[in-house]
């Protein structure tokens, strides 16, 4: 398969590229700056420099035409204020998501957050992530082109991944590593019987290969 992440400098995403790169899949992964590419090479993948929050859909859609798969992971990260939440969380996600669908790029995974919602009130900067990651989510599961799958982990970790994990679509609040996001990613990428399904996902004691197929086609 071919797979172009969004954000593909985040820490989900380079584990993510490290793990499809690995079983053989080609990956290409949408970063900002021409800096972080040896990260991405060494990761197995390869780097597209490409700036989401000012990229028109027919450039996104470009670099994602012959993929068999699209993941929207990037964030404006912890440290971001209001204003990038809305153009990277919630209109990066969007923009995404038009351009897989101009590219013919069926197969889309959106990480998205535990509590996301575009009805959330409050005007804390986290309120306003969990409002935008909610409009990102509710506008790609309208869209009939995408074959979806919204994942929504619940705090995350960086401890060392178990494989051992909780997918469902309610799991209550809970953690989980890094490691084991990516690794039901890259499950979830490879099957589409989980399209049209909003998971949450937290540390607990199904293999990750296991508890996909348990939920693929629910």
């Amino acid at each position: 398969m071919r797979i172009v992440i969004a954000g593909g400098h985040g820490q989900i995403a380079l584990r993510l590229e490290r793990l499809l790169a690995a079983r053989g899949d080609e990956v290409a992964g949408i970063i900002r700056k021409a800096e972080q590419a040896d990260d991405l090479r060494e990761a197995g993948a390869e780097p597209v420099v490409l700036d989401l929050e000012s990229a028109s859909v027919d450039e996104v859609a470009e670099r994602l035409r012959g993929a068999d798969a699209a993941v929207f992971a990037a964030g404006a990260g912890p440290g971001s204020g209001v204003a990038r939440k809305d153009t990277v969380d919630k209109a990066a996600a969007i923009l995404f998501a038009d351009a897989a669908v101009k590219a013919g790029v069926r197969r889309f995974v959106i990480v998205s957050s535990m509590g996301a919602d575009p009805r959330h009130q409050g005007d804390e900067i986290f309120d306003v992530y969990l409002r935008a990651k909610g409009e990102a989510d509710a506008y790609v599961r309208a869209l009939d082109a995408l074959d979806w799958t919204v994942l929504r982990p619940g705090r995350l970790t960086d401890d060392a991944g178990t494989g051992l994990v909780r997918l469902e679509a309610r799991t209550g609040r809970g953690p989980i590593p890094r490691d084991d996001v990516a690794a039901v990613l890259a499950e979830l990428v490879d099957t589409p019987a989980t399209a049209g399904l909003t998971l949450e996902l937290i540390s607990g004691s199904t293999p990750v290969s296991v508890a996909v197929r348990s939920v693929a086609g629910n």
